[in-house]
Protein backbone atom coordinates (compact mmCIF):
# COMPACT_ATOMS: atom_id res chain seq x y z
CA UNK A 1 0.00 0.00 0.00
CA UNK A 2 2.88 2.25 1.13
CA UNK A 3 4.46 1.76 -2.23
CA UNK A 4 0.94 2.42 -4.35
CA UNK A 5 0.57 5.75 -2.43
CA UNK A 6 4.21 6.74 -3.16
CA UNK A 7 3.42 6.08 -6.99
CA UNK A 8 0.47 8.13 -6.66
CA UNK A 9 2.61 11.14 -5.63
CA UNK A 10 4.89 11.19 -8.22
CA UNK A 11 2.43 11.09 -10.67
CA UNK A 12 0.36 13.56 -9.24
CA UNK A 13 2.64 16.16 -10.56
CA UNK A 14 3.05 14.95 -13.99
CA UNK A 15 -1.27 15.04 -13.91
CA UNK A 16 -0.82 18.60 -12.67
CA UNK A 17 0.96 19.76 -15.34
CA UNK A 18 0.03 17.73 -18.59
CA UNK A 19 -4.08 17.99 -19.90
CA UNK A 20 -4.91 14.67 -21.32
CA UNK A 21 -5.82 15.29 -25.21
CA UNK A 22 -7.30 11.67 -25.51
CA UNK A 23 -5.99 8.23 -24.52
CA UNK A 24 -3.16 8.54 -27.09
CA UNK A 25 -2.07 12.17 -26.82
CA UNK A 26 -0.83 14.33 -22.97
CA UNK A 27 -0.41 18.20 -23.54
CA UNK A 28 2.25 19.98 -20.95
CA UNK A 29 1.09 23.36 -20.77
CA UNK A 30 2.79 24.36 -17.98
CA UNK A 31 6.10 24.60 -19.41
CA UNK A 32 9.11 26.68 -18.06
CA UNK A 33 8.17 29.94 -19.50
CA UNK A 34 11.52 31.68 -18.26
CA UNK A 35 13.98 32.61 -20.68
CA UNK A 36 17.88 32.58 -18.84
CA UNK A 37 20.36 34.50 -19.46
CA UNK A 38 24.04 34.57 -17.96
CA UNK A 39 25.32 37.74 -16.93
CA UNK A 40 29.07 39.05 -17.02
CA UNK A 41 30.00 41.15 -14.28
CA UNK A 42 32.27 44.10 -15.39
CA UNK A 43 32.56 46.72 -13.58
CA UNK A 44 32.44 50.19 -15.03
CA UNK A 45 34.24 53.25 -14.00
CA UNK A 46 33.92 57.38 -14.46
CA UNK A 47 30.12 56.97 -14.19
CA UNK A 48 29.99 54.85 -17.44
CA UNK A 49 28.89 51.30 -17.63
CA UNK A 50 30.47 48.51 -19.32
CA UNK A 51 28.96 47.39 -22.54
CA UNK A 52 29.68 43.72 -24.03
CA UNK A 53 29.57 44.09 -27.48
CA UNK A 54 30.30 41.87 -30.65
CA UNK A 55 30.51 44.22 -33.74
CA UNK A 56 31.28 41.28 -36.50
CA UNK A 57 28.47 38.69 -37.28
CA UNK A 58 27.19 36.84 -40.41
CA UNK A 59 23.88 35.11 -40.74
CA UNK A 60 22.38 33.00 -43.91
CA UNK A 61 22.00 36.44 -45.89
CA UNK A 62 25.58 36.35 -46.39
CA UNK A 63 27.97 33.13 -46.03
CA UNK A 64 27.17 32.60 -42.58
CA UNK A 65 24.69 29.13 -41.43
CA UNK A 66 22.16 30.91 -38.90
CA UNK A 67 19.28 33.00 -39.07
CA UNK A 68 19.17 36.16 -37.90
CA UNK A 69 17.06 36.40 -34.63
CA UNK A 70 19.51 33.14 -33.92
CA UNK A 71 22.04 35.39 -33.76
CA UNK A 72 20.27 37.98 -31.10
CA UNK A 73 19.15 35.11 -28.91
CA UNK A 74 22.67 33.49 -28.61
CA UNK A 75 24.29 36.87 -28.12
CA UNK A 76 21.91 37.85 -25.19
CA UNK A 77 21.59 34.40 -23.56
CA UNK A 78 25.67 34.74 -23.28
CA UNK A 79 25.39 37.75 -21.64
CA UNK A 80 26.58 40.52 -24.21
CA UNK A 81 24.48 43.79 -24.57
CA UNK A 82 25.00 44.67 -28.17
CA UNK A 83 25.54 43.13 -32.02
CA UNK A 84 26.05 44.61 -35.34
CA UNK A 85 24.81 42.59 -38.47
CA UNK A 86 27.34 42.75 -40.61
CA UNK A 87 26.71 40.46 -43.59
CA UNK A 88 28.66 41.08 -46.79
CA UNK A 89 28.06 42.95 -49.19
CA UNK A 90 30.25 41.20 -52.49
CA UNK A 91 29.70 37.46 -50.99
CA UNK A 92 26.33 35.99 -50.76
CA UNK A 93 26.43 32.33 -51.45
CA UNK A 94 22.76 31.86 -50.26
CA UNK A 95 21.24 34.04 -52.63
CA UNK A 96 19.55 32.02 -54.95
CA UNK A 97 17.75 30.34 -51.42
CA UNK A 98 17.94 33.51 -49.47
CA UNK A 99 16.53 36.28 -51.60
CA UNK A 100 16.79 39.49 -50.43
CA UNK A 101 18.18 43.25 -50.06
CA UNK A 102 20.90 43.92 -47.89
CA UNK A 103 18.89 45.47 -45.11
CA UNK A 104 16.79 42.41 -44.46
CA UNK A 105 19.45 40.58 -42.10
CA UNK A 106 19.22 43.51 -39.70
CA UNK A 107 15.52 44.12 -39.91
CA UNK A 108 14.91 40.34 -39.05
CA UNK A 109 17.33 40.59 -35.86
CA UNK A 110 15.94 44.24 -35.10
CA UNK A 111 12.54 42.39 -34.07
CA UNK A 112 14.08 40.40 -32.37
CA UNK A 113 16.27 42.82 -30.14
CA UNK A 114 13.30 44.75 -29.83
CA UNK A 115 11.70 41.89 -27.65
CA UNK A 116 14.44 41.06 -25.26
CA UNK A 117 15.55 44.98 -25.21
CA UNK A 118 18.95 44.14 -26.26
CA UNK A 119 20.79 46.42 -28.69
CA UNK A 120 21.02 45.63 -32.82
CA UNK A 121 23.04 47.94 -34.44
CA UNK A 122 22.72 48.13 -38.56
CA UNK A 123 25.79 47.48 -40.74
CA UNK A 124 27.61 45.61 -43.47
CA UNK A 125 30.94 44.28 -44.78
CA UNK A 126 32.84 45.69 -47.36
CA UNK A 127 34.38 42.76 -48.60
CA UNK A 128 37.62 43.46 -51.08
CA UNK A 129 41.06 41.39 -50.92
CA UNK A 130 44.02 43.32 -49.90
CA UNK A 131 45.60 45.88 -49.74
CA UNK A 132 42.21 47.24 -48.58
CA UNK A 133 41.00 44.45 -47.17
CA UNK A 134 37.95 43.95 -45.11
CA UNK A 135 35.76 47.04 -43.72
CA UNK A 136 32.56 46.70 -41.44
CA UNK A 137 30.62 50.14 -41.47
CA UNK A 138 28.40 50.51 -38.58
CA UNK A 139 25.42 52.39 -37.76
CA UNK A 140 24.58 53.03 -41.25
CA UNK A 141 20.60 53.71 -42.76
CA UNK A 142 21.22 51.57 -45.95
CA UNK A 143 23.71 49.14 -46.95
CA UNK A 144 21.94 48.45 -50.47
CA UNK A 145 23.37 52.00 -51.23
CA UNK A 146 26.69 50.37 -50.78
CA UNK A 147 26.75 47.32 -53.19
CA UNK A 148 28.70 49.56 -55.80
CA UNK A 149 32.50 48.48 -57.49
CA UNK A 150 34.55 51.07 -56.26
CA UNK A 151 35.35 50.14 -53.10
CA UNK A 152 36.24 53.70 -52.15
CA UNK A 153 33.06 55.04 -52.94
CA UNK A 154 31.73 52.22 -51.22
CA UNK A 155 33.55 53.73 -47.76
CA UNK A 156 32.37 57.18 -48.86
CA UNK A 157 29.11 56.39 -49.22
CA UNK A 158 29.48 54.52 -45.99
CA UNK A 159 30.83 57.87 -44.39
CA UNK A 160 28.15 59.88 -45.52
CA UNK A 161 25.46 57.80 -43.60
CA UNK A 162 27.62 58.90 -40.57
CA UNK A 163 29.01 55.53 -40.24
CA UNK A 164 31.64 53.98 -37.68
CA UNK A 165 34.02 51.83 -39.86
CA UNK A 166 36.17 48.91 -38.61
CA UNK A 167 39.10 47.47 -40.33
CA UNK A 168 38.50 43.34 -39.93
CA UNK A 169 41.26 41.20 -39.23
CA UNK A 170 44.27 42.89 -40.68
CA UNK A 171 46.36 40.04 -40.11
CA UNK A 172 44.10 37.67 -42.75
CA UNK A 173 44.70 36.15 -44.72
CA UNK A 174 48.34 36.36 -45.29
CA UNK A 175 49.47 36.09 -41.72
CA UNK A 176 50.67 39.92 -41.98
CA UNK A 177 49.52 42.77 -40.51
CA UNK A 178 50.56 44.94 -43.12
CA UNK A 179 49.85 48.47 -42.80
CA UNK A 180 49.40 49.89 -46.23
CA UNK A 181 48.91 53.53 -47.74
CA UNK A 182 45.34 52.99 -48.48
CA UNK A 183 44.66 52.69 -44.32
CA UNK A 184 46.73 56.15 -43.58
CA UNK A 185 44.69 57.68 -46.02
CA UNK A 186 41.27 56.34 -44.84
CA UNK A 187 42.83 57.62 -41.34
CA UNK A 188 43.59 60.36 -42.29
CA UNK A 189 40.36 61.39 -43.48
CA UNK A 190 38.54 59.64 -40.38
CA UNK A 191 36.85 57.33 -42.69
CA UNK A 192 38.53 54.01 -40.47
CA UNK A 193 37.80 54.94 -36.66
CA UNK A 194 38.52 51.17 -35.64
CA UNK A 195 40.41 47.88 -35.68
CA UNK A 196 40.21 44.10 -34.88
CA UNK A 197 43.14 43.61 -32.21
CA UNK A 198 41.46 39.95 -32.33
CA UNK A 199 39.10 38.71 -34.43
CA UNK A 200 37.71 34.72 -34.52
CA UNK A 201 40.69 32.60 -32.91
CA UNK A 202 43.45 35.14 -33.91
CA UNK A 203 45.06 38.10 -32.04
CA UNK A 204 47.34 40.43 -34.32
CA UNK A 205 50.36 41.58 -31.04
CA UNK A 206 51.88 44.54 -34.22
CA UNK A 207 48.68 46.50 -34.44
CA UNK A 208 48.56 46.64 -30.31
CA UNK A 209 50.41 49.88 -31.22
CA UNK A 210 47.73 51.47 -33.25
CA UNK A 211 45.54 53.35 -30.94
CA UNK A 212 48.72 54.78 -29.24
CA UNK A 213 50.18 55.51 -33.31
CA UNK A 214 47.24 56.12 -35.48
CA UNK A 215 44.47 56.81 -32.71
CA UNK A 216 42.14 54.05 -33.86
CA UNK A 217 40.42 51.87 -31.50
CA UNK A 218 41.12 48.61 -30.61
CA UNK A 219 38.14 45.81 -30.78
CA UNK A 220 37.93 42.15 -30.67
CA UNK A 221 34.75 40.10 -32.51
CA UNK A 222 34.31 37.00 -33.53
CA UNK A 223 33.44 37.10 -36.95
CA UNK A 224 31.17 34.35 -36.63
CA UNK A 225 29.51 31.81 -39.71
CA UNK A 226 28.53 28.95 -37.97
CA UNK A 227 26.94 29.04 -34.05
CA UNK A 228 28.46 30.10 -31.07
CA UNK A 229 28.03 26.83 -29.20
CA UNK A 230 30.28 25.24 -32.06
CA UNK A 231 32.59 27.43 -31.96
CA UNK A 232 33.27 28.70 -28.61
CA UNK A 233 32.49 26.91 -25.36
CA UNK A 234 30.70 29.78 -23.39
CA UNK A 235 30.59 27.56 -20.30
CA UNK A 236 33.35 26.86 -17.60
CA UNK A 237 34.72 30.35 -17.26
CA UNK A 238 35.52 30.86 -20.89
CA UNK A 239 34.05 33.81 -22.92
CA UNK A 240 33.30 34.74 -26.52
CA UNK A 241 35.69 37.55 -27.94
CA UNK A 242 33.90 41.11 -27.28
CA UNK A 243 34.35 44.43 -27.43
CA UNK A 244 34.65 46.21 -23.84
CA UNK A 245 32.58 49.79 -24.35
CA UNK A 246 32.72 52.07 -21.56
CA UNK A 247 29.25 53.98 -22.45
CA UNK A 248 26.77 56.44 -20.46
CA UNK A 249 23.85 54.00 -20.81
CA UNK A 250 22.64 51.32 -22.44
CA UNK A 251 21.29 53.25 -25.48
CA UNK A 252 22.03 53.16 -29.54
CA UNK A 253 23.25 56.78 -29.15
CA UNK A 254 25.39 56.41 -25.84
CA UNK A 255 27.16 53.11 -27.78
CA UNK A 256 27.78 55.22 -30.48
CA UNK A 257 29.06 58.11 -28.73
CA UNK A 258 31.29 55.78 -26.59
CA UNK A 259 33.08 54.16 -29.96
CA UNK A 260 32.91 57.61 -31.55
CA UNK A 261 35.44 58.68 -28.31
CA UNK A 262 37.03 55.80 -28.25
CA UNK A 263 36.22 54.23 -25.01
CA UNK A 264 36.85 50.46 -26.07
CA UNK A 265 39.02 47.70 -24.43
CA UNK A 266 39.40 44.38 -26.90
CA UNK A 267 38.74 41.56 -24.24
CA UNK A 268 39.45 37.74 -25.61
CA UNK A 269 41.07 34.64 -23.66
CA UNK A 270 41.23 36.70 -20.51
CA UNK A 271 43.54 38.99 -22.29
CA UNK A 272 42.83 43.03 -22.53
CA UNK A 273 44.31 45.47 -25.04
CA UNK A 274 43.61 49.41 -25.18
CA UNK A 275 44.56 52.32 -24.07
CA UNK A 276 46.91 52.42 -20.69
CA UNK A 277 44.24 54.44 -18.57
CA UNK A 278 41.23 52.75 -19.50
CA UNK A 279 43.19 49.39 -18.78
CA UNK A 280 44.22 50.97 -15.59
CA UNK A 281 40.42 52.24 -14.11
CA UNK A 282 38.99 48.93 -15.13
CA UNK A 283 41.43 47.11 -13.20
CA UNK A 284 41.01 50.09 -10.19
CA UNK A 285 37.29 49.14 -10.33
CA UNK A 286 37.90 45.18 -10.62
CA UNK A 287 39.74 45.06 -7.69
CA UNK A 288 38.53 45.96 -4.37
CA UNK A 289 40.86 46.15 -1.25
CA UNK A 290 40.74 45.96 2.25
CA UNK A 291 43.66 45.96 4.91
CA UNK A 292 43.49 42.94 7.23
CA UNK A 293 46.62 43.37 9.74
CA UNK A 294 49.63 43.54 8.00
CA UNK A 295 48.00 42.13 5.20
CA UNK A 296 45.97 42.71 2.16
CA UNK A 297 41.95 41.41 1.18
CA UNK A 298 42.22 41.40 -2.89
CA UNK A 299 38.10 40.74 -3.58
CA UNK A 300 37.57 40.94 -7.53
CA UNK A 301 34.50 41.71 -8.25
CA UNK A 302 34.89 41.11 -12.19
CA UNK A 303 34.44 38.27 -14.42
CA UNK A 304 37.92 38.74 -15.40
CA UNK A 305 40.83 37.09 -13.61
CA UNK A 306 44.06 39.48 -13.34
CA UNK A 307 47.73 38.23 -13.35
CA UNK A 308 50.35 40.29 -11.98
CA UNK A 309 53.83 39.43 -11.43
CA UNK A 310 56.65 41.16 -9.46
CA UNK A 311 59.96 40.00 -9.95
CA UNK A 312 59.58 36.50 -9.41
CA UNK A 313 56.53 36.36 -7.56
CA UNK A 314 53.33 35.52 -8.79
CA UNK A 315 49.82 37.49 -8.41
CA UNK A 316 46.71 35.51 -9.15
CA UNK A 317 43.05 37.32 -8.79
CA UNK A 318 40.49 34.81 -9.48
CA UNK A 319 37.60 36.07 -11.37
CA UNK A 320 34.75 36.50 -8.46
CA UNK A 321 37.04 35.60 -6.04
CA UNK A 322 38.85 37.09 -2.72
CA UNK A 323 42.37 36.46 -1.92
CA UNK A 324 44.49 37.47 1.09
CA UNK A 325 48.45 38.54 0.26
CA UNK A 326 51.47 40.48 1.51
CA UNK A 327 51.23 43.88 0.29
CA UNK A 328 53.58 44.32 -2.36
CA UNK A 329 55.56 47.12 -2.27
CA UNK A 330 55.69 48.91 -5.45
CA UNK A 331 54.27 48.51 -8.98
CA UNK A 332 53.07 44.94 -10.56
CA UNK A 333 53.33 44.59 -13.94
CA UNK A 334 49.11 43.08 -15.21
CA UNK A 335 50.55 40.11 -17.48
CA UNK A 336 47.11 40.11 -19.33
CA UNK A 337 46.59 43.65 -19.84
CA UNK A 338 48.41 45.21 -22.75
CA UNK A 339 48.61 49.06 -23.91
CA UNK A 340 50.89 48.33 -26.85
CA UNK A 341 52.63 45.07 -28.22
CA UNK A 342 54.54 43.73 -25.50
CA UNK A 343 53.99 46.61 -23.49
CA UNK A 344 51.99 45.46 -20.06
CA UNK A 345 50.34 47.85 -17.94
CA UNK A 346 51.95 48.28 -14.64
CA UNK A 347 49.52 48.73 -11.69
CA UNK A 348 49.69 49.59 -7.61
CA UNK A 349 47.79 48.71 -5.01
CA UNK A 350 47.65 51.97 -2.69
Amino acid sequence: MKRLISLLLLAAPLAAAAQMSNDDVHKYDHRNQSQYRTEINIPGFDGYQTLKCDFHIHTVFSDGSVWPSVRVQEAWQEGLDAIAITDHLEYRPHKDIVKSDHNESYNIAKKEGDKLGFLVIKGTEITRSKPLGHLNALFISDANAMDVEDPLQAIDIADAQGAYIIWNHPGWPDNKSTFYPVHGDLIKAGKIDAYEAYNYMESYPLTFDWYAEYGIAPMANTDIHGTIAMDYDCGDGWMRPMTLVFAADRTEAALKDALEAKRTLAFFQGNLVGDKEYLSKLVGASLKTRAVGDRLEVTNVSDITYQMTQGDALYIFPAGKTVIITKPEGELTVRNCLWGNGKHLTYMFL
